[in-house]
């Protein structure tokens, strides 16, 4: 290597015991030229044992050698390995490993080397391992890695380069060095990377081209974040956002992406929290666009977290930013999940006023809001448009209005728009058939009800549910047809459906409207042995069918068998007293009271 201050390349001279100027280092680069074959090339000489081949320098595990031209070449030359002169790496005594080095022979500054110290292998470099480097003696902070698991973090590592404008950073750990500096061909490397998922060499661009004073475009830097956030890598996405708001780059979409990933990362909360940290921060008129806001509508719609979505919608009209399409859309779908049909109105005469054309989607979750909070004239009208502006209503949506103009007694359309549900496509479901029969109740129409659930049984693709079975039981009871009834109980209980404590009290009851007390009886004991509950309506009703029947002992029975109930025992006593039982009612009103309960106005 050249010495200071020398303007031509000697030799690298040697001690008498073998080693060179440089202190004992486990492993450095040894120049040499070579004599023969070669004009300009001279070998650097070792110690006069030259058929030694174990020419290390004492303390070395590894020799890479450099060729350094002597004189005549400019400014950088490369020594070629071509048949006719035999230059082969095997050839160079001592050589495990050949690399080939570029050195120039002018203009370069004087050369140091790195230091070691006396009770220490290795160099002053922090974290240098491996070989040792003679560079320039003027120093410059660079980036060094720490791989820690799946992250990577940066720490300032000391670095050198020469003093020429245009040699570039040397390569060490979490910097590369860059021949290209063109800002956009970099950029595009980090958002190719970024892309393919190779985060490690994504950011040892991202970190060289901040060190050598260059500044990734936005497109590059959030496609950086997105690659970050979706491996995980949440301390990375926050460095380059903060560099991306020390360098006044920052955009919408940067902090949307910040916020996704305080989402991915640690919750909503954390996510709402920070936002919050960006308001007071940040000049929000200026910095916040539609796409913030949306992402934090978003955010708050997945938790279910209404009155947050309303003050960021609120915040949002104040800093002058105009809704877009998608605003709109989040919101009816936020408060339509959030069960907030008042909010989901306004926000949609909002988007109307706006010039927001709605899309099917909207205008189905409308019909339904409307349909719940009893306005059936607008879902109605929503419908309407749907169809003139060729668009399909889905079936919830026309159950919703069927069943919305079924309860304003609407009889007449609710099956007009069934008929124009059938036409659109759509089979009708067990909600469909439910919502019809209910309107055919509310207008005391019950035999239409039984007849249309006739029809429905005649086709063997009909499926029911136990919401149905139970309206037509409510049909049954109205007229007291408890044959029937009971005929559908039976048929409940074979096509498998569980839980029909309800079902046993419409059929009990309608035993009981139509004086059927052993009837009733007998199916209070079926109910029992199927292991269904009764609950305080069943046992009024049988206690009911009892002392119309006079079937005493087992209103008495009943009675032992319950948990204690003021309305139970009150209902027993009047019966009995009523058809001329006083002693038997003055033992229950005796067992009531040892219960500590308390006899009302008509039982005293």
């Amino acid at each position: 290597m050249a010495k200071k201050g020398l303007t031509n390349w000697g030799k690298l001279e040697y001690d008498d015991d073998g080693g060179n100027d440089v202190e004992e280092r486990e492993e450095f680069h040894v120049s040499f030229v070579p004599k023969k074959r070669f004009s300009t090339w001279e070998q650097v000489e070792d110690d006069e044992d030259s058929d030694n081949d174990d020419d290390y320098v004492e303390g070395g595990e590894e020799i890479n050698e450099s060729f350094v031209p002597k004189k005549g070449l400019s400014p950088y030359r490369v020594v070629e390995h071509d048949d006719e002169n035999n230059v082969r790496d095997d050839n160079v005594r001592g050589r495990q490993e050949f690399n080939v080095c570029f050195v120039p022979e002018k203009g370069l500054p004087p050369w140091g080397q790195v230091e070691k110290d006396d009770d220490d292998d290795d160099d002053d470099v922090e974290g240098r391992d491996d070989d040792a480097l003679f560079v320039p003696k003027k120093e410059l902070f660079s980036m060094k890695e720490v791989v820690d698991d799946k992250h990577l973090s940066f720490r300032p590592a000391v670095m050198s380069v020469s003093g020429s404008k245009k040699m570039a950073l040397m390569p060490d750990h979490g910097a590369l060095f860059l021949e290209e500096m063109d800002v956009n061909v970099l950029s595009n490397r980090i958002l190719a990377l970024s892309r393919a998922n190779k985060l490690r060499s994504a950011m040892e661009y991202f970190v060289s081209m901040e060190l050598y004073g260059l500044c990734p475009n936005i497109h590059a830097c959030n496609s950086l974040i997105t690659s970050l956030m979706r491996n995980g890598w949440f301390d990375e996405c926050l460095k380059v956002f903060n560099f991306t708001r020390t360098r006044k780059i920052t955009t919408g979409h940067t902090y949307s992406l910040i916020l996704m990933a305080h989402v991915k990362a640690r919750g909503c909360d954390s996510a709402l929290k920070f936002f919050r940290e960006l308001e007071s921060e940040c000049d929000a008129e200026k910095d916040f666009d539609a796409v913030v806001y949306n992402t934090m509508i978003s955010i708050c719609r997945n938790v279910e977290n209404w009155d947050e979505i309303v003050r960021v919608w609120r915040i949002m009209k104040a800093n002058g930013c105009s809704g877009t399409h998608v605003t709109y859309r989040l919101l009816l779908n936020s408060f339509v999940r959030c069960s907030q049909s008042q909010l989901a109105l306004y926000a949609y005469h909002e988007m109307i006023q706006n010039g927001f054309e709605p899309n099917s989607d909207t205008l189905n979750a409308m019909i339904s809001v409307c349909a719940k909070e009893g306005k059936h004239d607008a879902a109605l009208s929503i419908f309407q448009k749907m169809l003139s502006g060729r668009l399909k209503p889905n079936l919830i949506a026309c159950n919703a209005l069927i069943n919305s103009l079924g309860r304003a007694g609407e009889l007449q359309m609710a099956f007009r728009v069934y008929d124009t549900m059938k036409s659109l496509g759509h089979k009708p479901d067990a909600y469909t058939f439910n919502a019809l029969i209910s309107s055919l109740n509310r207008a005391n129409r019950h035999h239409d009800a039984l007849r249309l659930f006739e029809i429905i049984e005649t086709d063997q693709s009909s499926q029911f549910n136990i919401h149905l079975y139970n309206t037509v039981l409510m049909s049954c009871s109205k007229l007291r047809l408890w044959d029937r009834a009971i005929e559908i109980l039976w048929q409940m209980e074979a096509s498998g459906l569980s839980d029909l404590t309800v079902s046993y009290n419409l059929v009990i009851r309608t035993c009981e409207l139509a004086r059927k007390p052993k009837t009733a009886l007998q199916v209070y004991e079926h109910m029992v042995h199927q292991k269904c509950s009764p609950n305080m309506f069943t046992c009024l009703s049988i206690i009911r069918c009892c002392v119309r029947g006079q079937l005493w002992e087992e209103l008495e029975e009943i009675l032992n068998k319950t948990m204690p109930n003021a309305i139970l025992y009150n209902a027993a006593i009047q019966g009995m007293c009523l058809n001329g039982k006083v002693n038997a009612a003055n033992k229950v009103y005796e067992k009531m009271l040892e219960s500590g309960l308390q006899p009302d106005v008509k039982t005293r």
